[in-house]
């Protein structure tokens, strides 16, 4: 039959009494880790990919016996999107800990997610530095 309608507002009593002990804030907590390390696994592969192109274009270069030019732009980006993806799970990780440690303990407050801001700014100014790439090198 299920549990009766009071039962259930009293669990929810307790558990907004002492979040720490609500199954729920954790379940929260460890989306938020996995959608961190999606985008770090996100970052990781486009910057493989950037890394790459250079090399497809090496080849493109060589079957067309064109002169051959340097794409060290190309492998130095796919290799720095490659390193913030590992920098991003790393810090995912100990943000993942960090947390889970201030929720047992019942210390967390709320506040602006600092990890975000920080990698919207650098993807920004990575966006901002390939478009003046692109309009310069044509």
């Amino acid at each position: 039959m299920g549990v009766p309608s009071g039962w259930a507002d009293a669990i929810v009593r307790i558990m907004a009494d002492k979040p720490q002990d609500d199954p729920r804030i954790y379940f929260a907590v460890e989306r938020t880790l996995l959608a961190w390390l999606r985008t770090g696994l996100a970052l990781m592969g486009v910057g493989f990919a950037v890394a790459r192109f250079a090399l497809f274009l090496r080849q493109m270069q060589a079957t067309a016996h064109e002169p051959m030019h340097r794409f060290s732009v190309s492998v130095w980006s796919g290799v720095a999107l490659v390193m913030l993806g590992v920098a991003v799970n790393l810090a995912a990780m100990a943000r993942h800990v960090h947390l889970t440690r201030k929720l047992m303990s019942g210390t967390w407050r709320p506040g602006i997610s600092t990890h975000g801001i920080t990698l919207a700014a650098i993807l920004g100014f990575i966006g901002l530095g390939m478009a003046v790439y692109l309009v310069v090198v044509r």
